[in-house]
């Protein structure tokens, strides 16, 4: 018979005291048990040998358990009514729709049981079919950003974007970044094409960069501004559903957290421009070891078109309504147009807002640009900002360094005195402090930064005393 480690525990201790070599009390004290019970068990092991100790109700049923009706109709009601559902959502119509009143565990090992539900743990492995390159270079870029310790201990955490030709697995552009935004990728992407042209198409993870995640969105056009700077060029973005559908990019990733770290460590870089500077160089010598043939000769890549004006393309978009007084609100500021005809001509109407990467605005309604003024307000993050995971270590940058800008205001601004001349207002104009004269018949008090002079308690047994003499 199986016996558990409590039990076996139990078989040395009785053994020993019935040789004698324990005391039943010692026994009873080592076994967290009474005297009482140290005698029953020597009389069982003393009947029935060793087996006598183990338990009684191991192998028998409990007597909590189900009934079998219970299980048989809840599991005719699920093979019936809800194939396929997991345990946790059959067990809600179960419960709901059929008055069935059962765990969700016991209805899970009852499907695992019953081979209606199969556990994740022994499912088979999701199996990954290749799939071939494309044959042209330039048909389809990876693109993906990846947030690693690039400079290692010498320099803060930062993202690297990367895009890799799905024909060849060559690098076509790399960037150090603070983390992957809008800006972020137009920076790379206008050097893209300025240099190779408009590839057909991008292929990218669902970040929120690229695709608007959210199915019904409450405003907007539900197209992200990387997406739409993409669609005026005449350049189609899709999203892979998992990471191994890009795994080029992926792969090149694991690569460049190897050999670009060294290749940093070994030329002393530390930071971000130095990183981009360096990023060309690395680039060449990266596709001379690692980059394939494609298997047609020929180049996907369309021209820039003299319409295509790229600093407007990737420039952050938006449009405001202006009211009959030519003000607008962008980014909680104000901003009064100039009264000019295009201005009255957009009053009522919405007008197109261009905000670049320096912060630079533009404001443009019908082909014509608009001059404004701006009346700021307070800048920050608000207090319940939603930020993106990918986002958040800048954000936490920038919170630190504005707290840290405030206590040193703070401690460069002298205190305005309090206007009372007995507590403060000597000490800060560096005099000394008044110090109270002494009376016999008052005692000090100090309290803060000021001292009081009490009038003392006569004495009830000199009261009435007249001094001798």
């Amino acid at each position: 018979m199986t016996m558990s480690y409590e039990e076996l525990d139990r078989v040395r201790v009785i053994e020993r005291v019935i040789e004698r070599r324990l005391t039943q009390r010692e026994a009873a004290r080592m076994l967290g048990l009474t005297s009482r019970q140290v005698r029953r068990l020597r009389r069982a092991y003393e009947r029935d040998g060793p087996e006598g100790l183990a338990s009684k109700h191991r192998g028998r049923p409990s007597n909590r358990r189900l009934a079998s009706e219970l299980r048989r109709e809840a599991l005719g009601t699920v093979r019936s009514r809800y194939e396929g559902f997991g345990p946790t959502l059959a067990h809600e119509k179960l419960t709901e729709l059929h008055g069935l009143q059962l765990s969700v565990e016991t209805l899970r090992r009852w499907m695992i049981e019953d081979g209606l539900w199969i556990p994740r743990a022994c499912r088979e492995p999701r199996i990954q079919q290749p799939r071939r390159r494309r044959p042209c270079r330039g048909e389809l870029i990876q693109i993906d950003g990846c947030d690693h310790e690039w400079f290692e201990e010498r320099a803060l955490r930062c993202t690297l974007l990367g895009f890799v030709d799905d024909a060849t697995s060559a690098l076509m552009e790399l960037l150090f970044c603070e983390s992957e935004s809008a800006f972020s990728y137009f920076t790379p992407m206008r050097s893209y094409l300025e240099q190779h042209g408009k590839p057909v198409a991008l292929y990218s993870d669902k970040a929120t960069v690229f695709r608007v995640n959210r199915k019904e969105p409450r405003g907007g056009t539900g197209v992200t501004q990387f997406s739409r700077a993409l669609s005026s060029l005449h350049i189609e973005i899709l999203c892979a559903n998992t990471p191994a559908a890009k795994g080029r990019v992926e792969r090149a990733h694991l690569t460049l957290q190897d050999r670009l770290v060294k290749e940093l460590r070994l030329r002393e870089i530390s930071d971000v421009e130095a990183a981009n500077a360096f990023a060309p160089e690395f680039i060449a010598d990266y596709n001379r070891r690692f980059a394939r043939t494609p298997r047609s000769e020929h180049d996907a890549h369309r021209p820039l078109q003299p319409s295509d004006d790229l600093a407007r393309i990737f420039s952050w978009q938006e449009t405001r309504l202006v009211s009959k007084s030519l003000t607008l609100n962008y980014k909680r500021v104000l901003y009064v147009l100039d009264p000019t005809d295009a201005a009255r001509a957009a009053r009522g109407k919405r007008v197109g807002i261009e905000e670049r990467e320096d912060g630079s605005l533009s404001f443009w309604h019908s082909e014509h640009e608009l001059l404004a003024t701006a009346f700021p307000k307070e800048h920050g993050v608000r207090q319940g900002e939603v930020v993106e995971s990918k986002r958040l270590s800048a954000t936490l940058e920038f919170i630190k360094e504005r707290q840290r800008e405030r206590i040193e205001a703070r401690v460069a601004k002298p205190s305005r005195p309090c206007g009372r001349p007995a507590c403060c207002a000597p000490e800060r104009r560096g005099g000394p402090l008044r110090v109270p004269p002494q009376r016999p018949d008052r005692d000090p008090l100090n309290w803060g930064n000021r001292t009081f002079l009490l009038r003392r308690k006569p004495d009830i047994c000199t009261l009435g005393r007249q001094p001798r003499g």
